[in-house]
């Protein structure tokens, strides 16, 4: 994973600021071996509206390439809100790739901030991680970084890592589901951890700790469980793409919300719980599996250091459950039958996993995100299913 490239931060930084004062065009951030060069908008065919002042391009986990049109009214509403959550204005650390929203979005609040945020260059690693945190200057208001669950396993696993994530305000994780145990790990190592659940098309994380930000307004779907949200941080919608914009947005009663890809619940203590994208849920006998859910289980569990839960064909259950397993540094790799076990008393016999594959790091894609497609090929690949039955690896 190469967070950026400091060389061009300044440059994107310069052109985000005057996208969002209005000063300049839009701004469409690039990936390339440089990444964050950025691009005026309207260089590229067809037309983007006026009040928009970012491109962010997404493919998501398995669609086509499209490009979220986020205004410069929906950027300043999510700063403020975040500043409002956390402990005000603040000096940011950039660990994250700048063409994917959550590394954007620390430019952005560097920017409303009037700060200049410090960049991690290279490949992320804790001692580079630890130096580009001992380069911050001290005080100089709060201090705050975003991070996703990978980069802090990996900070977690050094003295210097644990210690440099210990010195932020706060520390800002989504991107993915985090374990319950790794955030335990984090807090208990005394990281200020704040998980976060969001995406693109709401300017990214919204909802911060399972409480949604002021002004964002969070619902389920009463008929499949969606999560659905409303508020000013929302994408104007979807460069030329009428279509997703018809199939996502949707007004109800004169405010308008975005559909989401994931299922939700309400916790006992009233904060949202996301179960996992409803595209991922696993089919095995006839009784569906959400992958999220036996991930918590599974994460907990001695030996297991990441986790991710992936279907591969069967012929008698149509999906088999895989665990796919990175184990804990330094412990052996758990076995198959306790990790049924504990996904058969958690949640029932269907959830149980019918195969335990281990790798020595999860597949990744975008800001470190796990890659299931990625995962599910190679747990194919590793339980020896032919390459017709793998080409048919559900694209999860």
């Amino acid at each position: 994973m190469v967070p950026a490239s400091s060389a061009t931060v300044p440059t994107l930084t310069a052109a985000l600021a005057a996208a969002l004062d209005g000063t300049g065009p839009a701004v469409l951030p690039v990936e390339a071996p440089d990444a964050g060069g950025p691009a005026p908008a309207d260089d590229l065919a067809g037309e983007v509206p006026d009040d928009v002042a970012l491109l962010v391009r997404t493919s998501g986990s398995t669609g086509a390439p499209r490009e979220v049109l986020l205004t410069a009214a929906a950027l300043r509403a999510s700063g403020a809100a975040t500043e409002a959550r956390l402990a005000g204005p603040g000096r940011w650390l950039l660990p994250l790739p700048p063409a994917h929203v959550a590394g954007l979005q620390v430019l952005v609040r560097s920017i409303l901030a009037g700060t200049e945020p410090a960049v991690l260059s290279g490949p992320f690693r804790a001692d580079a991680f630890a130096a580009a945190v001992g380069r911050m200057p001290d005080g100089d208001g709060p201090r705050y970084t975003s991070l996703v669950p990978t980069q802090v396993h990996r900070l977690l696993d050094s003295a210097e890592g644990r210690d440099a994530l210990a010195s932020f305000d706060a520390v800002l994780l989504g991107g993915a589901a985090t374990p319950p145990g790794l955030l335990d790990a984090a807090r208990a190592a005394g990281a200020r951890v704040v998980t976060t659940y969001g995406m693109s098309e709401t300017c990214g994380g919204c909802v911060y700790d399972g409480v949604p930000l002021d002004g964002v307004t969070v619902d389920l779907d009463p008929e499949d469980g969606r999560v659905r949200i409303a508020g000013p941080v929302l994408a104007a919608g979807y460069r030329g793409r009428p279509d997703l914009d018809a199939d996502l947005f949707e007004v109800r009663d004169g405010t308008r919300w975005l559909r989401t890809s994931d299922l939700g619940r309400w916790g006992d203590d009233g904060r949202l719980e996301v179960l996992g994208r409803a595209d991922d849920v696993l089919v095995t006998g006839g009784v569906k599996v959400p992958p999220a859910a036996v991930e918590r289980v599974l994460a907990g569990l001695p030996g297991v250091g990441e986790v991710l839960v992936v279907g591969v064909p069967d012929p008698e259950w149509g999906q088999a459950v895989v665990a796919v397993v990175v184990p804990a540094a330094g412990a052996p790799a758990p076995a198959l039958a306790d990790l049924r076990d504990a996904a058969t008393a958690a949640l029932g016999g269907p959830a149980a996993p019918r195969h335990l594959v281990t790798l020595a790091a999860l597949p990744l894609r975008g800001p470190g995100k796990p890659d299931r497609r990625g995962a599910a090929d190679l747990a194919a690949r590793e339980l020896g299913l032919p390459a017709a039955v793998r080409d048919a690896t559900p694209r999860s």
